[in-house]
């Protein structure tokens, strides 16, 4: 597997595949109007000129996963970790993860959001040292919890 720098050509199949990655996260409360499942193709290509966009790849170019991410006043906002459901739990998203915070490894901190209900999510995130910040709500069914990671504690 090769984690490398997506390019805007990229954009549809990794669209299609957050679509698919995220059905589960959906599934959990019910609603399939969460940002992740809505996002234009033309929204995509808007994050991929604003962001930094990660792809897992094998077999030289099969995209089974991405993270994206960007950097403000210090904090590195890490968004859309994806991995392929037949994929996932082999540490892929692990891997994803340490790579965009080594592409911004002169951050401060780091800053994600995940479902309250996301309990494999939150379990990743505070395997690899998030700590939960806050809570927000995105919609009837849906609560964020925001988590973050300071650079001295990694």
């Amino acid at each position: 597997m090769l984690i490398e720098a997506a390019d805007i050509e990229d954009a549809q199949v990794i669209l299609d595949l957050q679509k698919l990655a995220y059905r589960s996260e959906a599934a959990i409360t019910s609603d399939y109007t969460i940002p992740p499942l809505v996002q234009s193709l033309e929204e995509i290509e808007q994050d991929f000129r604003e962001q930094v966009v990660l792809k897992a790849a094998i077999d030289g170019r099969r995209i089974i996963g991405s993270v994206r991410g960007y950097i403000k006043e210090g904090t590195c906002y890490i968004g859309r970790l994806i991995v392929h459901p037949d994929f996932q739990n082999q540490g892929i998203g692990t891997q994803l993860m340490r790579a965009i915070e080594g592409h911004f490894a002169e951050a401060d901190r780091y800053e994600l959001f995940t479902g309250q209900q996301s309990e494999r999510n939150i379990y990743l995130y505070q395997k690899l040292g998030y700590r939960i910040l806050r809570s927000e709500r995105l919609s009837k069914r849906v609560m964020l919890v925001y988590l973050e990671k300071r650079r001295d504690a990694s």
